[in-house]
């Protein structure tokens, strides 16, 4: 790609700071960089369901990038947890801020398979107050090459700048929203995900669940929690039983049903 072009990209993005044109002049400007399938840019706080600022998903692929994972899912996805845990700001690869087991977990079996993607990536850009623009890259045939995130990660210093200045009433969105649907959703799917099992599991075995259903291994749950491997086991074992599965998926389907309910 000339440089020329990606200075004419560059031009065109600037130019649209503070209006809807905006994001797709800053995706446009992207592709400069390397291919990419979809983008989609998410604005994420604590207090809130993640809102969806941008996306190219055509209408087939956009329930499930957008309204299911906003349904609940997001609670369990790796960036939504780095964007508020918060991470680094700056460009990262799913796989580099994802849990050791995320590829093997549940999540990603029943949920993120969904997506037919062969890898996101994802530039972090605080914007104030404890908001987050999470700006995602996503391939569906194969991944980022070294060069190519190399390339997009230089451009770094200017999605910086520019989403700072744009979404720079992120947190007042939130605000107006905090007492509305997202917000409540938020808190209903994360008194589902903290009170899954009461009544049958103890408060242990509850966290025990919550970072299974996140993609920690037995190994990063002791860790985590301060116990032993074994421990980590037992309680396993003790969740299967209680809740009469056999299995993580059967974990992953009980807890999508709890949301449905709740």
């Amino acid at each position: 790609m000339s440089i020329e072009l990606k200075f004419e990209q560059i031009g065109q993005m600037i130019a649209a700071e503070g209006s809807p044109a905006f994001p797709g002049k800053l995706a446009d400007f992207l592709r400069t960089l390397a291919y990419f399938d979809f983008t989609v840019i998410f604005g994420c706080r604590d207090a809130a369901c993640p809102l969806d600022l941008f996306d190219t998903f055509p209408s087939n692929k956009r329930a499930v990038f957008v309204t299911d994972y906003q349904a609940g899912p997001y609670l369990l996805d790796p960036f939504y947890l780095a964007a508020i845990t918060p991470v680094t700001p700056g460009l990262h690869r799913m796989r580099d801020v994802a849990p050791d087991r995320f590829y093997q977990g549940e999540y990603f079996r029943n949920y993120y398979v969904q997506t037919g993607l062969a890898e996101e990536i994802g530039f972090f850009v605080a914007t104030g107050r404890g908001t987050v623009v999470v700006v995602s890259l996503m391939r569906a045939q194969k991944a980022f090459s070294a060069k190519e995130f190399a390339a997009i990660k230089s451009a770094w210093p200017i999605v910086e700048a520019a989403c700072t200045r744009h979404w720079c009433d992120l947190a007042a969105r939130f605000d107006a929203t905090g007492v509305g649907d997202a917000g409540a959703l938020h808190e209903t799917i994360q008194r589902s995900l903290q009170r899954f099992g009461q009544g049958q599991l103890t408060p242990r075995e509850r966290e025990v669940v919550e970072y299974t259903l996140k993609g920690h291994s037995a190994e990063a749950i002791r860790q985590i929690l301060g116990i032993a491997a074994g421990t980590v086991r037992t309680h396993r074992r003790n969740i299967y039983a209680k809740l009469d599965i056999s299995s993580q998926g059967e974990l992953f389907a009980r807890f999508i049903g709890a949301l449905a309910k709740d």
